[in-house]
């Protein structure tokens, strides 16, 4: 008799939450129901046409069908360090500090497996992005959370942040072993939060007085509004002793199946994930990789077209729930909104109401309990459909309100 498998690494990876509501998605679609799905955050736009045409070209040649080089072709680290003085006066060595990986999900994760042994400490923002938490999950190691409040109207610095630094003081005071890395992202995905490079000044100190590593994800560098600016952490002086930061053209050029990111920072690190990447990979499809040069080293025209696209939508999505009674301040980043539950509703929780939506409004969003469990009380909308359907899903939501 077969025995039954027995995986410790998986066993205790939680259910995927939205999977209830997509299935619930799923089983309306097949029923004939029109779903606006605004619940996972995969970029709609299509990539830029001269980034395909590279691509194509790159393709047609074929001495690049061939095994490639797992840290990234020199051209695209190069380019990679390029934006960054550019956007940002950093400098970078692009044989050291900076390294291609076929997505900020799997840099992560893959650094996570190079740089903890089972045990080890790891502090996240809760809620937060689900890989932050279960990469480090994955490779063995204990998560401490770190609360992030609501969102609300203020200074750009730590905007609903007054307790995540004492938090931080507080977990490296109490939790044995001492946490061995923090991981950050903002603008944050889901709740929207922003920050100033004071925030970081303050990361940065609060790391090399501590002795712990830094990880930030710079996923919406692009998607910014209302004049607000995303900082790298990277620009702080001594950042590069304690921190890396990853990148990645999926959002701000509407990369995201070529997956394409990018560690960049402390060289220690870099290193462990190449050594890593090297056991594990070649690196991405090297006309991938030619084109992604292609696209940092060109005109951002099409990043800006991309930002007003996402920018419009935000706009028409919380302009018209407001218009429907559902009171949601204008994110300043990402292309998320994040909107607590409506107080008549607040009883169903994030899931029962994410459910509410799809089965009364049409409407698929991301119950905030499957960003951790300070989200609950609230649901995530992606910016992923026009604007003719987002106004659709206004529509279908404003009904499904007013019914209770």
């Amino acid at each position: 008799m077969k025995p039954p498998p027995e995986f410790p690494r998986i066993s205790h990876l939680p259910p995927y939450v939205l999977g209830q509501v997509v299935a619930q998605m799923t089983q309306q679609r097949k029923k004939g129901d029109d779903i606006i799905n605004l619940g996972m955050g995969n970029p709609d736009l299509p990539t830029p046409p001269h980034i395909v045409n590279k691509l194509i070209e790159a393709v047609q040649k074929t001495k690049n069908h061939r095994y490639s080089v797992s840290r990234g072709i020199p051209k695209l680290r190069q380019a990679i360090c390029a934006w960054y003085k550019r956007r940002y006066n950093v400098e970078l060595d692009w044989d050291f500090e900076a390294i291609a990986v076929m997505g900020a999900k799997e840099g992560l994760s893959h650094l996570m497996l190079a740089a903890t042994q089972p045990g080890d400490v790891v502090l996240v923002p809760n809620p937060s992005y689900p890989i932050h938490i279960y990469a480090p999950v994955i490779a063995g190691c204990d998560i401490r959370g770190v609360r992030m409040a609501r969102p609300v109207a203020g200074t750009v610095q730590g905007e609903g942040l007054d307790d995540f630094f004492p938090s931080l003081e507080r977990a490296v005071k109490t939790v044995i072993p001492k946490p061995k890395f923090l991981i950050l992202s903002f603008p944050s995905n889901p709740t929207t939060h922003v920050v100033d490079l004071d925030f970081f000044r303050k990361v940065v100190s609060f790391a090399r007085e501590h002795g712990i590593w830094v990880i930030h994800d710079l996923a919406y560098a692009d998607l910014t509004f209302d004049g607000y600016k995303a900082p790298s952490i990277l620009q702080v002086d001594g950042a590069k002793e304690v921190a890396v930061e990853l990148y990645s053209l999926s959002k701000g050029y509407s990369m995201p199946g070529w997956r394409v990111g990018f560690l960049c920072g402390n060289r220690e690190l870099v290193g462990a994930l190449t050594k890593i990447k090297s056991y594990f990979d070649y690196g991405m499809f090297q006309p991938v990789q030619i084109a992604a040069t292609v696209a940092l080293n060109g005109s951002e025209d099409c990043v800006k077209q991309i930002w007003e696209t996402y920018h419009q939508r935000r706009d028409v999505l919380c302009e018209g729930l407001n218009g429907a009674g559902w009171t949601i301040e204008k994110p300043k980043g990402t292309m998320f909104v994040w909107a607590k539950i409506p107080d008549k509703f607040s009883s169903l929780g994030s899931l029962e109401f994410s459910k509410l939506l799809l089965s009364e409004a049409k409407v698929c969003v991301s119950p905030g309990i499957g960003f951790g469990e300070y989200g609950e009380g609230y649901v995530r909308f992606a910016l992923v459909e026009n604007e003719k359907r987002i106004r659709q899903a206004v529509r279908g939501i404003k009904q499904a309100l007013q019914k209770k």
